[in-house]
């Protein structure tokens, strides 16, 4: 192997971005004396209190040497004679001044203790720092605020993949019967699910439903817009995305489905920020039963983050839970609609039947749940009638979960025999509780 230093010349400057060094010269009395091709040799600095550096002006190193060390001293790879004279001529070379920052800057991007993923909080950190010092003319209301931040996440998550990713392969899982189900779709299907669903909220704004084809309107190809043959859309969730799946495809388009999603959760955003405090109240309809418009937009937000989870697990995306402030509001709808879908499974004989039936309004016996955690808190749940209001001193058993795993439990991402971290008294209260914190999930 050869390199710069090979030969009887003087050592060359290589690929290291140092500076050439000169080589031995012959003596005198065996060779004629060779014409000096070669650099001056760097100065030596000198010892500090002296005056020896003013003896060699920087003038002496070529500006090419000085700049070829420039990548060098970006690495902290120069000694400390380099150093000196790098530095010492960046402040009077803009040129390099300039090209050394741009190198520092390349330098940092190399590190791999950290990843290069953009942090998933920029966007609400920025949006934040902006509103401080001049807030919106129409603010978002505090109500709908999740549901703003949680669909930014996912669109922010969309524009990062590449469109073949579309067609990843997602599993989404709920429960039914008290027994897990999944089913297998595609990120382009779990968006269309969103779509589709969000539609509920639409149509009870006065916007356009994604299902209905306005009057007299042709049918579009499949899989190209929106799906044909759905004049009157059907108003459970599920059904709801079991006709746009039939009536369109599995992978519908792209740039579609993307577009008119993002679109409708602007739209959404933005009708209820006019809307102001009247549209807190609207009742939207879910077949077999509604929630106000409040209610049902963290809904909305808490599947976005849950679908948005499915798909980052799918093509291996770094992706946070929510803020702790939404997060408990989320846990904090689940907790208040735990009692009607607890009275609805005793309907079903699927939980034990009530013990001590109260008025509505008058403190019954109760399930002391404790979520720890971001975004948890204590809520005292109902256990024999929905209408009653859940006290501590009615209290009969405890369950302890993270804020996390409850929703994930809520979700139907996890068994209710596993959800729990603590629990304490009555084990039949117990089981009837988790199990329909697991019911609430569904596709």
């Amino acid at each position: 192997m050869t390199g710069p230093l090979d030969g009887d010349g003087a050592s060359g400057s290589g690929g290291s971005g140092f500076p050439r060094i000169p080589g031995p010269r012959p003596a005198a009395d065996n060779l004629d004396p060779l014409p000096d091709e070669t650099p001056p040799p760097l100065p030596t600095a000198a010892p500090a209190g002296t005056e020896a550096r003013e003896d060699v002006p920087h003038e002496e190193v070529p500006h090419a040497v000085l700049m070829s060390l420039l990548g060098a001293w970006a690495l902290s790879a120069c000694s400390a004679d380099e150093t000196t004279l790098v530095e010492d001529h960046l402040t009077e070379c803009a040129a390099c001044a300039d090209e050394a920052l741009r190198l520092r800057d390349a330098v940092e991007l190399l590190r791999t203790d950290r990843s290069l993923d953009l942090d998933p909080r920029l966007r609400s950190r920025v949006l934040a720092s902006c509103l401080s010092r001049r807030p919106a003319r129409i603010p978002v209301p505090d109500w709908a605020a999740p549901y703003d931040a949680e669909t930014a996440r996912l669109d922010a998550l969309l524009r990062d993949i590449g469109e073949s990713e579309w067609h990843t392969a997602v599993r989404l899982r709920w429960f039914e019967h008290d027994k897990p189900v999944s089913r297998n779709t595609t990120v382009a299907g779990v968006i269309g699910h969103l779509f589709t669903v969000d539609g509920l909220v639409a149509a009870a704004l006065g916007l356009d439903d994604p299902l209905t084809d306005p009057e007299g309107a042709e049918p579009e190809e499949h899989g190209a817009g929106r799906p044909a043959g759905l004049r009157t859309p059907p108003v459970a969730p599920t059904e709801r995305t079991e006709r746009f799946w039939r009536a369109g495809t599995r992978q519908p388009a792209v740039g579609s489905t993307h577009e008119r999603w993002r679109e409708q959760s602007h739209s959404l955003v933005r009708t209820v920020s006019f809307a102001g405090r009247g549209a807190a109240e609207l009742s939207v309809s879910y077949g077999d039963f509604a929630l106000p418009l409040r209610d049902a937009l963290l809904e909305r937000a808490f599947e976005c983050w849950v679908h948005g989870a499915d798909i980052a697990e799918a093509v291996a995306y770094p992706y946070d839970p929510p803020s702790a402030a939404h997060l408990h509001g989320m846990v904090d709808l689940a907790a208040r609609l735990l009692p009607a879908t607890l009275a609805a499974r005793r309907r079903g004989g699927l939980a034990a039947p009530a013990r001590h039936l109260v008025a509505a309004g008058a403190e019954g016996r109760s399930l002391h749940l404790e979520v720890e955690g971001a975004g948890g808190g204590d809520w005292y749940i109902p256990l024999d009638s929905p209408g009653a209001i859940g006290s501590p001193d009615r209290a009969v058993a405890q369950v302890a979960l993270d804020g996390i795993e409850f929703c994930q439990l809520v979700a139907g991402h996890v068994a209710p025999e596993e959800a729990a971290a603590g629990q304490d008294g009555d084990r039949e209260a117990i089981r009837d509780v988790l199990f329909a914190a697991a019911a609430m999930s569904r596709l």
